[in-house]
């Protein structure tokens, strides 16, 4: 009898994705610090990007990089902006991380943050236990 190795579904990144994403995040934020860029938003406001989590595809081809603009505000022109010079950072992790795909990279707003505060709010303002 064949022992099926693959993973069930649902259960979450493998610590291989885990991994690779972390790496990926490392070399997204040094580029981010580097600056050098031909997008003039990002010449100027590379500083105040960012990158709380990357996530990756099982197959590694993809990748998606959870953003937050330092401050708030919107983001829009951010995002537009990172995501026109993926080609930056899909250089700079082809030279610093040997894979045998350079994830094309994908960025995104991070809510996850707006969220917490939601759900923080939420669970101090209900009522405590034995008053009405």
């Amino acid at each position: 009898m064949k022992k099926d190795n693959k993973k069930p579904q649902g259960l979450g990144p493998t610590q291989r994705q885990l991994r690779v994403g972390e790496q990926l995040r490392h070399v997204i934020v040094a580029t981010l610090q580097r600056g050098h860029f031909h997008d003039a938003y990002l010449m100027d406001n590379a500083d105040q990007v960012t990158v709380s989590e990357v996530k990756v595809s099982p197959d590694m081809k993809h990748a998606t990089a959870y953003t937050v603009k330092l401050g708030g505000g919107d983001t829009t022109e951010m995002l537009a902006s990172l995501n026109a010079n993926f080609d930056v950072f899909q250089r700079d992790i082809g030279h610093e991380i040997r894979m045998k795909f350079t994830p094309k990279i994908r960025f995104v707003e991070d809510d996850s943050f707006e969220n917490a505060t939601k759900i923080d709010a939420i669970l101090h303002n209900l009522p405590k236990a034995g008053q009405e």
